[in-house]
């Protein structure tokens, strides 16, 4: 054994003799490492789950107002309801050479709190998340006529409903039996894949479909008295007079800029171009000042974890006089006596950051589901990542260093004082 492994050993034995202390110092430390590498991963999962919920879309297109709000609606289904921008200006948008492909979106209506998104089968071919790959059906098929529904891999499990399974729509966020659609009932006829995006969280219908359950409703409520049936409902025409927003991809990206100039001056009505990951790169800057105070205040725990660790090596220091003494007289060096302290720093970091590292993926497989399903923050079972390597890489250099503060202490502690009685 070489002398550096042999102080190691020796490390190691007298932590263990003093385990009943410095476990509560590893799990001091274990607390700190699990809370710094969590908000490291919540802030970098969150990015890419925001980021990689929609590719391909040049430009998301709605009535005139807040830009973050509307990607954030059309796209993630977060906040309130934007102004609507009316269809025939979404299908002369559509008609423009420039444009290759182009998905209508209306929102507003739910089903047991998740939204309704009424769109065309564009969706289904067009949409891309996560690169290139588009939403897939596991059973089922795309709606082929005015009440059926597709579910996406979320909902359709937590309301436990299968193909043929019909559902009621709700008017706005619902709650009250009032709001719900009770005369035209939808029928299940496709669920999609996991995706890992707010898709698994969606209800999907047709346009039609929309304006069907809307016929006898006015400025938010019902008409009393009126009753239209779905049969009824299908001899109307369906075609909508106003939708949330329109996803467009372009031919050639270059010419985002030009369109989105265009769509600016629409002379018919007011509206706005955004591209989704400019509108996303403003929301991080906005929420950039509350991640680096999260950062900052878990390595303030983790400082205070380190400042214990040294204090708790400092007050054995009195109780190991003898100890180290013997070990000058066993012929120690005193280069020895310096690393003997700072390898057990650096030991209890290793185990409180190991430690540290199984609580959190722990915690990741036990609540991860349940913040996918309320939350939307989609965290990943995996190993520490570059950023959080570099994290523990710091921590243990930092335990390291917080053990040379009694390795002083203990290197100036001369053999005489090691071996003299107080009186």
């Amino acid at each position: 054994m070489t002398r550096l492994g042999y102080l190691v050993f020796l490390a190691a034995k007298s932590s263990w003799n003093r385990r009943g202390t410095l476990l509560l110092i590893v799990f001091s430390i274990t607390l700190s490492t699990t809370l710094l590498l969590g908000i490291e991963r919540v802030r970098t999962q969150m990015r890419e789950s925001f980021v990689q919920a929609v590719s391909g879309t040049d430009l998301v297109i709605g009535a005139r107002g807040g830009d973050m709000q509307l990607v954030l609606y059309a796209i993630f289904h977060l906040g309130g309801a934007t102004n609507n921008m009316g269809y025939q200006s979404a299908l002369e948008i559509a008609k423009k050479p420039e444009i290759a492909w182009s998905v209508p979106l209306s929102l507003g209506d739910t089903h047991q709190g998740f939204p309704v998104v009424a769109t065309t089968e564009n969706f289904f071919r067009y949409y891309r998340f996560r690169g290139d790959r588009q939403p897939a059906f596991a059973r089922g098929k795309a709606f082929a006529s005015v009440f059926e529904v597709v579910l996406g891999a979320e909902a359709a499990k937590k309301l436990g409903y299968a193909l043929g399974h019909k559902l009621l729509l709700s008017h706005g966020s619902g709650g009250t039996r009032a709001a719900e659609h009770t005369d035209m009932p939808f029928v299940v006829c496709g669920i999609l894949a996991a995706t890992g995006t707010p898709v698994d969280r969606s209800l999907y219908i047709s346009l039609a479909g929309m304006e069907a359950v809307h016929l006898n409703w006015r400025s938010g409520a019902p008409i009393p008295g009126l009753h239209i049936t779905p049969e009824q409902a299908t001899k109307f025409d369906l075609e909508p007079q106003s939708i949330t927003a329109l996803l467009v991809g372009l031919k050639k990206r270059s010419r985002v800029f030009a369109l989105q100039q265009e769509i600016q001056a629409w002379k018919a009505e007011p509206l706005t171009g955004v591209m989704p990951g400019v509108a996303l790169d403003r929301l991080w800057m906005m929420v950039d000042t509350g991640e680096r105070a999260l950062l900052f205040v878990s390595a303030l725990v983790t400082v205070t974890g380190l400042a214990g660790l040294a204090a708790a090596i400092l007050a054995g220091l009195g109780e190991r006089r003898r100890e180290l003494a013997v070990l000058r007289a066993a012929g120690a060096r005193p280069a020895d006596i310096l690393i003997l302290p700072a390898c057990e720093a650096l030991l209890l970091m290793g185990v409180g950051t190991v430690c540290g590292v199984a609580a959190l993926m722990g915690l990741i497989a036990a609540l991860g589901p349940m913040l996918a399903e309320k939350y939307g923050v989609f965290l990943h079972l995996s190993p520490p990542e570059a950023g959080e390597r570099l994290m523990l890489g710091g921590i243990l250099l930092a335990g390291f260093l917080a053990g040379l503060i009694p390795a002083f202490r203990a290197y100036r502690m001369s053999l005489s004082d090691g071996l003299t009685v107080s009186v």
